[in-house]
């Protein structure tokens, strides 16, 4: 089962969860990683859910149209947003200090 290693206010918490397990699914039912992980809507439209991976990012798969929405550049840093990812193996990730979005262009 993939160990899933989060990073928040100075503390490391650890869990286990089953493969092919989306993150936010478990949060919202009150398992690993809850109540660690920040989450809201679910489905990619909201990006609080939105996160730096540390170690096991080479495992995801290539981020969706969502990802690339919500996260743009900040793809490259290694950002995801948990609630499109589904897990297969070891993940770290942390959800503090993040590079903000950039703000949508506005034209006057």
């Amino acid at each position: 089962m993939p160990k899933i290693t989060v990073h928040k206010a100075g503390q490391v918490y650890e869990g286990e969860v089953k493969e092919n397990t989306n993150l936010v699914v478990r949060a919202g039912i009150k398992q690993f990683p809850w109540p660690h992980l920040k989450y809201r809507c679910g489905m990619g439209q909201c990006g609080t859910c939105a996160s730096h991976i540390l170690k096991g990012g080479e495992h995801l798969p290539p981020p969706n149209w969502k990802e690339e929405k919500l996260l743009g550049e900040r793809l490259a840093l290694g950002y995801r947003l948990c609630c499109q990812l589904w897990i297969s193996h070891d993940l770290a990730l942390t959800q503090e200090n993040l590079v903000p979005a950039k703000p949508p262009c506005t034209s006057s």
